[in-house]
């Protein structure tokens, strides 16, 4: 049986083997991982691109629960494409949330960081704002 072990995955995800047991283990695949004649797991190449969807849908701060649903739709086959779009709809906002807060938060440092530079000379013109 070809396919890739879980080392190699773990190698090509960046993901440990533990993540990819305990991920395997919570429903975050797409489908029930190949078992070689070992009885070692065996991966491909749509089991590699899926852990790239859950490892951008956990970098984006989605919880777990919320990808072991948008997996068991994405299982579960046509039909459902409307709960998927909720899911990913609202995380969506979510994210959106998220990157506006971040985007306040960058301009407070940026206007900080010019205050500290126009103290310390490194700045010229730059606005006193308070400390």
């Amino acid at each position: 049986m070809s396919g890739l072990s879980i080392g190699q995955v773990a190698e090509r995800t960046g993901l440990s083997v533990h993540t990819l047991r305990f991920y395997e283990r919570e429903g975050l695949l797409a489908h029930p991982v190949r078992r070689g004649a070992a009885g070692h797991r065996v991966y491909d190449e749509d089991d590699i691109g899926w852990l790239g969807v859950c490892i951008r849908l956990r970098a984006s701060g989605m919880p777990l629960t919320d990808i072991r649903r948008y997996t068991e739709l994405v299982r579960a086959g046509q039909g459902n494409e409307v709960a998927r779009l909720e899911v990913l709809r609202a995380h969506r906002e979510r994210v959106l949330e998220q990157m506006h807060e971040l985007d306040e938060c960058l301009k407070l440092i940026t206007e900080k960081v010019a205050v500290y530079e126009s103290r310390l000379g490194l700045r010229e013109g730059a606005r006193e704002c308070a400390s």
